[in-house]
């Protein structure tokens, strides 16, 4: 919603803004209707992107870049559900025994309690880190310190994995301003043609060629690096996300009580999105 409301709040200010520096003269809109400088600019960005990066990190940007529009996936309630989720299964095992957990870990999208937490489903990362941690668990004779270190090595690469689309993109938005002269001195060399066809003629063609600047300088700082931004913000909150798994995960193996496992849980939440003591009491006994 906020993305939306941002976009729209440059256009108008922008545009808005210099249509009234011109005194809404509408032939001032003829400078932006000059189609030959979108397409370099756009054409040549996206075009550095393909050149740059494998068709799976091309499609993960384009799937980042739209994810934004839907909000953040992890906030307070997708961390009590996490929460109750993982008391669950811990219950489950004190109760029945480490074994019992295997059912549920081989297949978390038929098991009947990781099932009834879609937004925990949905996340592929988390599901693997937590089924693939709680089967080296199920093994034995990982001590909790050797575990912790096996987990820290499994959330840095995916860490590292998840940068790589906000990264690339924000190269993108670093060739704007560049690829934005480049139009404008195509868009030079386009007057320069066009010398002799009086003051009039010339003026318009000069406006039109900085349009090209204009363009990628705002294309740059105004949308594709704020929204870079905003996919390196979800890839913090995907992180925190993990941690709390493995908090939880490393009190577990400790052969702490659940309660107090799901505690460690919590307190890895950000304060922002973190459920208070009574919200998750309250969530586990229900």
């Amino acid at each position: 919603m906020f993305v939306i409301v941002g976009i729209i709040v440059v256009f108008v200010c922008v545009f808005g803004g210099f249509f009234w520096a011109a005194e809404f003269n509408m032939d001032a809109v003829a400078f932006f209707l000059h189609p030959y400088e979108y397409i370099i600019i756009g054409g040549a960005s996206i075009g550095s992107m393909l050149i740059a990066n494998s068709k799976d990190l091309n499609m993960r940007i384009i799937k980042g870049a739209l994810g934004i529009f839907k909000g953040a996936t992890v906030n307070k309630q997708s961390y009590t559900e996490l929460l109750r989720m993982l008391y669950e299964l811990f219950q489950f095992a004190k109760r029945e025994g480490l074994i019992a957990l295997e059912q549920h870990i081989e297949a978390p999208e038929s098991s009947t309690i990781i099932s009834k937490y879609p937004s925990f489903l949905a996340n592929h990362h988390a599901v693997d880190f937590l089924c693939d941690t709680l089967k080296v668990v199920l093994s034995g004779g990982v001590p909790a310190h050797e575990l912790e270190e096996l987990m820290d090595i499994d959330l840095e690469n995916i860490h590292q994995d998840e940068h790589h689309p906000p990264a690339a993109l924000n190269i993108v938005s670093d060739a704007l301003p560049g690829l934005g002269i480049v139009a404008a001195v195509l868009g030079i060399i386009v007057t320069m043609l066009s010398i002799t066809a009086g003051a009039e003629t010339v003026g318009k063609k000069v406006g039109g060629a900085l349009v090209g600047t204009f363009m990628g300088v705002l294309l740059a700082y105004g949308f594709v690096g704020p929204i870079a931004r905003n996919m390196e913000k979800t890839v913090e909150q995907e992180a925190k996300y993990l941690e709390c798994i493995k908090a939880a995960l490393l009190a577990f193996a400790k052969s702490m009580p659940p309660t107090v496992a799901i505690e460690y849980g919590r307190r890895a939440i950000d304060p922002h999105n973190r459920p208070s003591f009574k919200e998750t009491e309250e969530a586990i006994k229900g």
